[in-house]
């Protein structure tokens, strides 16, 4: 357990390490993106309006909520409306009120301070505020500069004085100038208003400000709302809920007096008949002089005038169901005229017929600010139009139940009216007054109760909401925030640069890692050379102790993994291309070989393009070319070199017409199998793979083959065709080197895919240092 935790711990930081030096050449570019992230983001926060953000929290009684405890409560106020908090909250969000608070307010006419940057607000430094008399019919008006006389208590627009405090007209319309309540500090700066429609203002308002609940299960809504100024986003969040809460009182109050004006209007009607019906009592017995009835027709009296007080109630109870269908049949129904449910037992019928009536009356403003054929409108409208048929189905109801009550009553009446028939004529007929007159009170007295309850509610409404914190806003900007923003900035910063440099390596059409030449061959790489900055092509000496010198020194040693040794000696020396350093390579291993005490013979056997001999500074004479077209002895072409004693060379000679030809005629293989018997090693520099085919046809005469792969040169496509090459015409014991690895990035020590070396140097007192570092 302990050896898997080191495991992935020594992964971690290997990786980390790779990332590092990966980019860590290209730190001068991630130090320019650094310093412009920073400008950035000092010049974002200098030119940001800073933030404040104010809450407030509000409670809601919620039908859905609601606990039986508040039922007592709810019993004393008859016209109390149950909400459901999803929709309240985009009533306070609706842009009727957001007007309205605009208006109160009086956002419409912002007073703005002039900076040598940007504006500032002037919410609470200006001296005045500017209320327009008519804001529905405000013109955008960006600038208006004034200012302000405190001893004369008059504003200067355009040298021209207006007083305070009174309504006057100027060319951006009816205004007045009030002091501003809301001013605690002074300003120098120069003051400027502006004037913006009403809806715009709200607008803004609206997309700043967001409502939403604490948690599931409470009522409780949070309101939050951003704005420049601390002070005004408080400001309008109060505002906000009282009217709210006078919105709600509106409508209770609304309610309450059609109700109050159905029950004035029946006690008028009922009034009347009683009148009338004394008046017929009074004549009747003047007329008939019947003074009194008997104990059996009081006793009737009493149980028809029961009956009929039931059936008065009932034809009652129907005609304000009429009513109720008449108004919720009607598509074009006023939302302030509503009839009353009064006598309607079920509390059902009245929370539909309320519930229609608010939507109905929020469509109605809703419409008078708002598009009709905007999605908040359309839904609202559906909204309604599903209301009507519960409700419609609650009056059939009711109406099927109370018609069955009637005839019961008039089936009750019969069986006493055939009783009444042996009740004398005059006695009859005054017991019909009677219970005219009975029936008439107990309306009388009833209506009269609903009339009081009525006026106690509407005396005593109250909001079905309740402030629970006032507004109050943030002491420091909640934005834009300092840390975060620099911390962004620097991100991206980091991301770019390394964007930057992903995309330069990895878009490049030639090979940039050593992980790419793993990737696209599975031929081994046993030697890695670094790019020298000198032009000597020999780097390497019995003195020399460059790095690049030690690397020659390590592919010298790395020859015994091909099998190189006294038997199998021949190492042949290719590319893909001309220009990778197939001929630097063989010559600076064959002096490393030569430096070891071994005899080492250099061929040139690149009869297409020679180099060779420039290298080694050696006049090119008799060579490979006069050896195989038989005009010259295998000794005649081996020369000695001025670079080691155990160097030899043997040089291209002239260059042939046809080279493929003339190394397949034979002879090539009686040379290689005299250099066995007097050399220890013999390195072979070939022409290029891709152009011609010459180490195709020497690779099956040598021992290894080093294929040359050269650091952002050679195209990954020709390293991805070894493989396939291989399988057709095969180089023997083939395996690469890695030649000329340049510094990444800015870094004059950093090479190729991930390694940081440091120089084998030889300094002035002779001593020698060596440094070296893996990623």
């Amino acid at each position: 357990m302990k050896n898997s935790k080191n495991r992935i711990e020594e992964k971690e930081s290997n990786f980390l390490a790779k990332i590092i030096f990966r980019f860590l050449p290209y730190w001068p570019v991630f130090a320019i993106l650094f310093l412009l992230a920073g400008i950035g983001s000092w010049l974002y926060l200098r030119f940001t309006t800073p933030m404040y953000e104010s809450t407030a929290r509000l409670l809601i009684k919620d039908e859905k909520k609601g606990t039986e405890n508040t039922k007592a409560l709810e019993d004393l106020n008859l016209i109390s409306t149950k909400k459901i908090i999803e929709n309240e909250m985009e009533v306070i969000q609706s842009r009727p009120l957001l007007n309205e608070v605009v208006r109160n307010l009086h956002l419409y006419a912002p007073v703005y301070e002039e900076g040598s940057i940007r504006r500032s607000s002037a919410y609470v430094t200006s001296p005045i505020s500017i209320e327009v008399q008519n804001t529905d019919k405000i013109q955008q008006v960006d600038k208006v500069e004034f200012d302000y006389d405190a001893k004369a208590a008059n504003v200067s627009i355009n040298k021209k004085s207006y007083p305070l405090n009174q309504w006057v007209s100027t060319p951006y319309g009816t205004v007045r100038f009030v002091p501003n309540k809301e001013q605690n500090r002074k300003t120098t700066r120069k003051l400027y208003f502006s004037l913006l429609p009403t809806k715009s203002v709200a607008g803004d308002i609206q997309s700043r400000l967001d409502v939403k609940t604490t948690n599931k299960q409470a009522s409780i809504l949070n309101l939050v709302l951003k704005d420049e100024v601390p002070e005004r986003s408080s400001d309008i969040l109060n505002e906000l809920l009282n009217t709210y809460n006078k919105t709600i009182i509106k409508d209770k109050n609304i309610l309450a007096a059609n109700t109050l004006a159905f029950v004035e209007e029946r006690l008028s009607s009922v009034e009347h008949d009683l009148d009338s019906i004394e008046r017929r009592t009074q004549q009747y017995k003047t007329r008939t002089g019947a003074i009194d009835v008997g104990e059996q027709g009081r006793l009737f009296l009493q149980n028809v005038s029961q009956n009929d007080q039931k059936l008065s109630e009932v034809n009652m109870q129907l005609a304000v169901l009429g009513q109720v269908k008449n108004y919720v049949q009607s598509k074009n129904s006023e939302a302030g005229i509503v009839p009353s449910t009064l006598g309607v037992n079920d509390p059902m019928l009245s929370q539909l017929v309320t519930k229609l009536y608010t939507s109905e009356q929020e469509y109605e403003a809703m419409k008078k600010t708002t598009g009709e054929g905007l999605p908040s409108m359309v839904a609202l409208s559906n909204q309604i139009e599903k209301m009507r048929p519960s409700i419609m189905e609650n009056i059939r109801s009711q109406e099927q139940s109370l018609l069955a009550s009637r005839n019961n009553i008039f089936s009750t009446n019969g069986t006493y009216n055939s009783m009444l028939q042996s009740i004398p004529e005059k006695q009859r007929e005054l017991i019909d007054i009677n219970r005219e007159q009975s029936i008439k009170n107990g309306i009388y007295a009833f209506l009269l109760q609903k009339r009081e309850e009525t006026a106690l509610s509407y005396a005593s409404t109250v909001a079905d909401s309740r402030i629970v914190d006032p507004a109050e806003s943030s002491s420091s900007p909640v934005s834009p925030k300092r840390k975060v923003v620099f911390l962004s900035a620097f991100l991206l910063a980091l991301f770019t640069g390394i964007g930057i440099v992903s995309a330069r390596e990895s878009l490049s059409r030639n090979i940039m890692f050593r992980h790419e030449i793993e990737k696209l061959t599975e031929q081994p790489i046993i030697g890695e050379i670094v790019a020298d900055d000198f032009k000597d092509p020999i780097v390497i000496g019995e003195s020399n102790k460059t790095f690049i010198a030690e690397q020659f020194r390590r592919l010298r040693a790395t020859l015994k993994y091909l099998g190189i040794n006294s038997k199998n000696k021949r190492i042949l020396v290719t590319s893909a291309i001309s220009g990778e350093g197939k001929s630097f390579i063989a010559t600076n291993l064959a002096l490393s070989l030569a430096l070891t005490g071994k005899r080492v013979v250099l061929m040139d056997c690149d009869l297409n393009n020679p180099s060779l001999n420039n290298k080694l500074r050696i006049h090119d004479e008799k060579g490979l070319t006069e050896y195989l077209l038989n005009q010259s002895g295998a000794e005649e072409i081996i020369r000695g070199t001025d670079l080691h004693e155990n160097l030899f060379l043997i040089s291209a000679g002239y260059l042939p017409r046809n080279p493929s030809e003339l190394l397949m005629n034979g002879r090539i293989e009686e040379l290689l199998n005299y250099l066995d018997g007097a050399f220890d090693y013999i390195v072979i520099d070939t022409a290029p793979v891709s152009p011609v085919t010459d180490a195709y046809i020497l690779s099956p005469l040598c021992s290894a083959t080093l294929f040359v792969i050269r650091h952002k040169y050679t195209p990954k496509v020709f390293v991805q065709r070894i493989d396939e090459n291989n399988k057709i015409n095969e180089l023997n014991n083939m395996a690469i080197v890695f030649n000329g690895i340049q510094s990444r990035g800015f870094g004059s020590k950093k090479y190729g895919y991930g390694y940081g070396y440091g120089y084998i140097h030889k300094d002035k007192d002779e001593r020698y240092q060596i440094g070296m570092g893996k990623s």
